[in-house]
């Protein structure tokens, strides 16, 4: 009799490992949502090379256009000076992670009417977590 008992007991302690281990992974599936909720409410600081159509582009007009996108959690800051004769628009922005997406800056607000009337194209420079 008590080898089926053991058995009835390794079975009954098998069903409560697998609540255990269900618990144990809800927990962890929170904690990791927890952690990069947390990751994801982050600052970064991006700088962008804004790059004109050409010599004649009106550079003070092509930044102009640049800072007059508005979007929470985007913050334009100061110009970076690039080398004599070279033309293009380096600006550093800080931007809220949850709440704007460079890549969608730059397809539909920087490289789109009327903005495009000045900027060719934008490429990110340096990206950093801060």
């Amino acid at each position: 009799e008590s080898p089926a008992d053991d058995d009835d007991e390794d079975i009954d302690l098998f069903g409560d490992e697998t609540e255990e281990e269900k618990k144990a992974t809800e927990e962890r599936e929170a904690a990791a949502k927890a952690s990069s909720k947390k990751k994801e409410s982050g600052k970064s600081s991006v700088l962008l090379d804004v790059k004109p159509w050409d010599d004649e582009t009106d550079m003070k007009k092509l930044e102009e256009a640049v800072r007059s996108v508005e979007m929470p959690g985007l913050l334009w800051a100061k110009l970076v000076p690039v080398g004599y004769g070279i033309k293009k628009l380096t600006i550093m922005m800080t931007i809220v992670d949850d709440l704007v997406s460079v890549d969608s800056l730059i397809e539909e607000q920087l490289t789109v009417e009327p903005i495009n009337e000045y900027v060719q194209s934008c490429d990110i420079v340096a990206f950093k977590k801060i």
